[in-house]
This record gives C-alpha cells, structure tokens and sequence, in this order.
C-alpha cells in the first residue's frame, strides 16, 4: 500500500555528497523535505534544484532541513552542486531502495520507451518523523515555493 499522509516515513542512511551517512533519526526534532528526482544536471532536475537552492534561506529560516535523493554518484553530486551553489545536501540511493520505500522508483515511460527509474516525488517529514504532505505532481520551476506555501512559510513575491 503506498505511503500516507500521517504514515511514519520509512527510515533510512543514505551517503551525502562527500560519503558522509545521512540517517532520517538523527534529524528527527526538525522538519524535513525530501525530494527524489531522476538525474543530476539534466533540465527538470536543474530547475527543481535551483528552486531550492534560491528559497533556500526561507527553508533555514523555517529550520527546514532540504534532501535531495537520486541515483547519481557523491562524485556526480559534487559538480552539480558546485556548478549551480547548492547549498543543501544530495543523498546517494544507487540500489534506489530508499526511493522504493517511498514509492519514488517504479516503470516510466518516456517517447513510447518503458524503463525502471526514478520518480519525482517530495515528502515533507514532521518533526516526529511522521510523513506531513506528499508531492507526486511536481512542477520543477515552482515546486520549493509551492512546498513553502503549503507549510505556512512567508514567501515574498
């Protein structure tokens, strides 16, 4: 059955950029987004993450803790973030078991081909670690305002 709204979201380690773990229970006390997208650098995926990264200070200062997901490599990672100044974190899920977890990894089709891969899905994890809202329509160019609206974050126009 696919994960809920008030559902615990499914626990998880996953190494960031530099190789470092990243565990879902050590950041429980805050609020937690999580984004799965398909590949780093490619246009959707630049847009989504440079949505972030330009509200990123509203996120911080909401004490919002952002997480990027895919399948790409820290090394692949690294350069995405260096290319476009992120400043949050990017997890690693190569097996994308995490992504399975969160029903973000499935069959997709794309001109007329059908292949496994990675879903672009958000979920807001609550302080209590319990799944707050989840995004399975998302518009890349709009998604990280749209999250902030939703929490009840002051966005400026």
């Amino acid at each position: 059955m696919p994960l809920q709204v008030g559902d615990r979201a499914p626990d998880f380690t996953l190494p960031d950029q530099q190789g470092n773990p990243v565990s879902l229970t050590d950041l429980r006390g805050q609020r937690v987004v999580i984004y799965f997208y398909p590949k780093d650098d490619t246009p959707g995926c630049t847009k989504e993450a440079c949505g972030f990264r330009d509200d990123f200070s509203l996120f911080e200062q909401a004490g919002i803790v952002v997480l990027g997901v895919s399948k790409d490599p820290a090394s692949k990672h690294q350069k995405f973030i260096a290319k476009y100044e992120l400043p949050f974190t990017l997890l690693t899920d190569a097996d994308a078991a995490v992504a399975s977890a969160y029903d973000s990894y499935g069959l997709k089709k794309f001109m007329g081909r059908e292949y496994m891969g990675m879903m672009r899905h958000t979920y807001v994890i609550d302080v209590e670690g319990k799944i707050e809202q989840i995004y399975t329509k998302v518009k890349p160019e709009t998604h990280a305002r749209q999250i902030l609206t939703d929490l009840g974050v002051a966005v400026a126009e």
